[in-house]
């Protein structure tokens, strides 16, 4: 897998956390090596659901301005 922001090799990992409601205290995830950036389940569905937002944002915008 590559970084989403610097293309460099990412890698599984397991990251600690305060245990939740559900009694879990670690999750799973990617950790980019020479970067630093870290990827999650949650992580990428919140940028793709951001993304998703502002693209469609854009889309009107540049839209009102043709007219």
């Amino acid at each position: 897998m590559r970084c989403p922001r610097c293309h460099g090799t990412m890698v599984p990992d397991i990251f600690e956390d305060r245990c939740d409601d559900t009694g879990s205290c670690s999750f799973s995830g990617w950790r980019c090596l020479p970067y630093g950036e870290i990827l999650d389940p949650v992580i990428a569905r919140n940028r793709e659901f951001r993304r998703a937002r502002l693209l469609g944002r854009a889309r009107k915008k540049f839209a009102s301005q043709l007219r």
